[in-house]
């Protein structure tokens, strides 16, 4: 049986798609659909029923998958690693939002590039909940940092840790609210500040204002920036106020270079998930790595 067969053929099951299996291969979707159906006629028996939105497994599919993706898996670990028995440097795939994965990840995993005289290669990606998944169920990462828990299918996920999110904005913001700080579902003292934000659609303040104040945030952004990093230095520079994860902004906050606008009793928390393609936790620098981010995260706060 051809290996490109099955390599497609598991990509597709991981994907959920001939299209989203198409760009993860770097394949034309009818080559893709041209692969499987070369598949089933050697297997005899189909592998998938189409559906309206992408493609389902038959049970001859999933028993194919479950039995070859994790010699492939081993396969691609070969071609990573390479063949010089001499050399113990492993490389460790790793995708997540860059915000966390630069200050929590990196910092916890740089103690296994010596660790033991074993030292470990480190190959970072960023990207969306779902980008990331999506790659790491195609075989591009070892290891996935996410906020979304897969659920199901061929990937594993662990809790990692809780990310607190504060409601900050420069000491002058704070001094012109006043007396009018925020209260328990009254969010009106906030909306002649301007808010900075990541997107367009505010995610960090729409899921604080609904948690906080039952509410949506009454402006739209002032700022809008694709990184966290670059939201706090606006925050700092006084452009407005933001929502951001404690972690982030907990040194700003002792130097007071940004304050809290509000401390609800109970604040907002966003879950993080290590994610693992399921069998793949058999290759020891897979499961080094793993282990000792959680462990690590035990002392995140």
């Amino acid at each position: 049986m051809d290996l490109a067969l099955l390599r497609t053929f598991v990509t597709v099951h991981r994907a959920g798609s001939f299209t989203r299996a198409a760009a993860l291969l770097g394949l034309s979707q009818p080559a893709v659909t041209s692969q499987i159906r070369t598949l089933e006629r050697q297997v005899g028996r189909p592998l998938f029923l189409r559906r309206a939105r992408g493609v389902t497994p038959t049970t001859i599919g999933d028993e194919l998958a479950h039995k070859a993706a994790p010699h492939l898996d081993a396969l691609l670990e070969i071609t990573e690693s390479g063949l010089d028995d001499e050399s113990s440097l492993r490389t460790l795939h790793l995708a997540g939002p860059p915000e966390f994965t630069a200050e929590r990840a990196l910092p916890a995993l740089a103690g296994l590039t010596d660790d033991n005289g074993q030292g470990f290669a480190l190959r970072i990606s960023f990207g969306t909940a779902e980008e990331t998944l999506d790659g790491l169920s195609a075989g591009h990462h070892d290891l996935a940092i996410s906020t979304a828990r897969p659920r199901g299918g061929p990937l594993m996920a662990a809790p990692l840790c809780d990310e607190e999110h504060v409601l900050v904005a420069a000491p002058r913001w704070a001094e012109r609210t006043g007396s009018a700080r925020p209260r328990h579902k009254i969010a009106t003292p906030l909306e002649t500040i301007p808010l900075v934000e990541v997107h367009e659609s505010l995610p960090f303040a729409s899921r604080y204002w609904a948690s906080v104040f039952d509410s949506r945030p009454a402006a739209s952004g002032t700022v809008i920036v694709p990184d966290l990093r670059a939201v706090l230095a606006c925050v700092v520079a006084g452009a407005g106020l933001a929502v951001l994860p404690r972690y982030l902004c907990a040194a700003p906050l002792k130097r007071r270079e940004v304050v809290a606008l509000h401390e609800p009793a109970v604040p907002p928390l966003r879950t993080y998930f290590l994610v693992v393609r399921t069998g793949t936790l058999a290759m020891p620098h897979i499961a080094r790595a793993h282990e000792w981010l959680l462990r690590a995260a035990a002392d995140w706060t």
